[in-house]
């Protein structure tokens, strides 16, 4: 077999060790143990290990279990699915460097949809309960783990025996072929691409599947849709005003011809002039009613981290004494600019900023 002719620089040496010790094994299950059992305290862990020490690690790693196997291979077979069977365009790589151009096909916006999309409707039909693979993810983590070092060693077996390609070769040490990698575009036969299923597919798409997970674990699919709720009505005051005055009034709010009070004023240099102010849809439930999507939007994000704790609602505090201090200057700054019209607006529009509170 020929050796390849890749130089192996130090630096790119260097960045795969820190690469190897930022996700070796005990700070994954570390990481893990933290977030999970330790409330997200570094400090609570380490306390842990320093009493525990080498048997408290031992304690806290899980075991594999047959249940993340099952959700693994199960995961693993979808997408190894989708990557031969969905259609693709067909897309060349660059050339190697010994000349061999790989060949692709550019089906991943397809895998990542159709995987979207059956994993809810599993969820959404009672099929499967994704909160099973947050419950388990230590496990699964576990089992990763040992399943990874079993296809490393495949791999480089392959690499000696059966490489796809003239891309492939021995460094001559052990150890730099088992973490480098012994072939350049590893195949399972002449259309099964394991790099881009084991980063793409099994890996990179686990990241939207695992943020779904756990919105669905904690409910966050209702604290997902508040908060897109409180963006949309935010976004859709602004609008509603914005065409509201482009059309000069001449438009239909919720449905209805809009309500308004025409206010003539006096510019500085003695111009009189007249502006329209909208007194219904939003606008008609409070003055700056558009703040309190806003702040809720603010709020929703926050809920996440409970009430356990001040810090989090820092923002939320911070946003809400901004806006209403905003309110208030914008209701007096109006106040001196339109005069009779204005207090004939907060007439019809009682509430500066909560309807029926304030």
């Amino acid at each position: 077999m020929a050796e390849t002719k890749t130089v192996h620089s130090p630096l790119v040496t260097y960045a795969s060790v820190l690469s190897l010790l930022t996700l070796c094994p005990p700070f994954v299950i570390l990481l893990w143990y933290t977030m999970v059992h330790a409330d997200g305290s570094v400090c609570q862990t380490w306390d842990f290990l320093k009493q525990h020490g080498l048997q408290g690690f031992i304690n806290i790693w899980p075991g594999p279990t047959a249940i993340s196997w099952k959700i693994i291979a199960c995961y693993a077979a979808f997408e190894a699915a989708l990557q031969l069977l969905l259609p693709g365009k067909t897309v060349e790589g660059p050339v190697s460097p010994e000349g061999n151009r790989p060949v692709y096909k550019a089906n991943g916006m397809a895998a990542y949809t159709v995987t979207l999309v059956t994993y809810l409707s599993l969820w959404w039909f009672g099929i499967f309960n994704p909160s099973i693979v947050y419950d388990h993810l230590g496990e699964i983590f576990s089992a990763l783990i040992f399943g990874s070092l079993v296809f490393c060693i495949f791999l480089y077996i392959k690499g000696h025996l059966a490489p796809s390609s003239t891309d492939s070769g021995s460094s001559g040490n052990i150890i730099i072929d088992f973490y480098w990698g012994m072939e350049l575009y590893p195949r399972i036969g002449k259309s099964f691409d394991i790099k881009v299923f084991t980063n793409c597919r099994f890996g990179m798409m686990s990241w939207a599947v695992l943020a779904l997970t756990y919105c669905i674990k904690q409910l966050a699919l209702c604290i997902l849709a508040a908060g897109v709720l409180s963006i949309y009505v935010n976004y859709d005051c602004d609008r509603q005003r914005q065409e509201f005055r482009r059309t000069d009034g001449k438009c239909l709010v919720w449905g209805k011809a809009p309500s308004k009070i025409v206010a003539s004023y006096t510019t500085t240099s003695g111009e009189t002039k007249t502006s329209l102010l909208l007194t219904s849809g939003w606008w008609g439930l409070s003055r700056h009613f558009h703040y309190v999507p806003e702040i809720l939007a603010a709020f929703f994000w926050t809920v996440p981290a409970l009430f356990n704790h001040f810090l989090p609602y820092f923002y939320v505090i911070f946003l809400t004494i901004l806006l209403f201090d905003r309110a208030k200057r914008d209701d007096d700054r109006c106040g001196s600019k339109y005069g009779k019209y204005w207090k004939l607006y907060c007439e019809r529009v009682r509430y500066r900023i909560v309807p029926g509170i304030y």
